[in-house]
């Protein structure tokens, strides 16, 4: 399991990460919070993709589409009088389900065939929220979705919202963390590195595939409830595939197989987008050139950068070695002669 793989450095970032999450809300006004939740739902979401993605080594494009089951599922829910509280575990359920019956076709497709089969999973979830308008609402959406409340404490305010988020991300992280340090994470890394191989030593790599998919699409689902009572309004489009594209691009971009690729993944898709603004017209372009050059001078992700100037240095130690050892090599041939 990588985070960062110096542990120092790794406590470092997330010290430094956890007390600007709690201390920088505070200087921000509603647009700004609104921002901040939005990335730590993007969070959320990227980190069960990046289970599926980084660490059981599947290819994925139907993300998208359980981010939006869970949001319309708890939607429906809470507008039927049922509490967020159980709305939000009763989402998640759902989405855990329907990830087992889609990481079916990954026990039969791998790689690029079985990107196609989850982004047509995509193509057809978002069918049905746009033309089945007695559930969905079609095109009009679902409005009026409440946000929660804990103990008689109102959780509408954006500050108190942001606060609900982070806390749920937070115990996200750690559960995730748990789940790739116990011998399940061993068997999804397997899994990703030499299924035959994994297999010959006894790991069922049937059942993980499933579970990969069934606990990423939980982690979306989460999100999907949290995202819609952000908003308070759902209708298909943020669920569509160029959804499940930037979710993808997040996780590779971030450092798909690294905890904090989500994290940093997410702060360049959700965040960078807004900060690019000033140059109008042509932030999209911008932003898409930004990307391909991280892509090209960083394929492990913007999370590898330590373990390439690591590698980097180790290199240059053997290479120094062995300029050595062939020096001293040289000078006791001559004392020899």
């Amino acid at each position: 399991m990588r985070i960062l793989k110096s542990p120092s450095l790794a406590v470092a970032a997330l010290a430094l990460l956890a007390v600007a999450a709690l201390v920088v809300p505070h200087f921000l006004k509603s647009y700004g919070l609104y921002l901040l939740t939005y990335w730590l739902i993007y969070v959320m979401a990227t980190m069960g993709l990046n289970l599926i993605v980084g660490y059981a080594g599947q290819k994925s494009l139907g993300h998208g589409a359980f981010f939006g089951i869970g949001a319309y599922a708890a939607a429906l829910l809470l507008k039927a009088g049922i509490s967020f509280w159980l709305a939000l575990p009763a989402a998640m359920l759902l989405c855990f389900v329907a990830g087992l019956l889609i990481g079916f076709p990954a026990l039969r497709v791998k790689m690029v065939y079985l990107a196609f089969a989850t982004l047509g999973f995509n193509e057809v979830i978002s069918l049905v929220f746009r033309n089945e308008e007695w559930l969905t609402g079609g095109t009009f959406g679902l409005s009026d979705i409440a946000r929660p409340s804990l103990f008689g404490w109102s959780l509408d305010g954006a500050r108190a919202y942001y606060h609900l988020v982070l806390v749920l991300t937070v115990l996200g992280f750690l559960l995730l963390r748990g789940i790739l340090r116990s011998p399940w994470g061993k068997a999804f890394t397997a899994l990703r590195d030499n299924p035959i191989r994994a297999e010959s030593l006894g790991v069922n790599i049937q059942a993980y595939t499933l579970l990969a998919f069934a606990i990423g699409s939980a982690y979306a689902g989460a999100a999907g409830v949290l995202f819609g009572s952000l908003v308070q309004f759902i209708e298909p489009a943020p669920f569509s595939v160029q959804t499940s594209i930037m979710m993808y691009l997040m996780v590779v971009v971030g450092g798909a197989g690294y905890l904090a690729g989500p994290i940093i993944g997410s702060i360049i898709g959700v965040l960078a987008p807004e900060w690019l603004r000033f140059v109008e017209g042509w932030y999209l372009f911008v932003f898409g050139a930004l990307v391909i050059a991280l892509m090209v001078w960083l394929p492990g992700g913007i999370a590898s950068i330590p373990d390439r100037l690591r590698e980097r240095r180790k290199s240059k130690a053997a290479s120094a070695a062995r300029t050595a050892a062939a020096v001293a090599n040289k000078l006791s041939k001559e004392v020899a002669a």
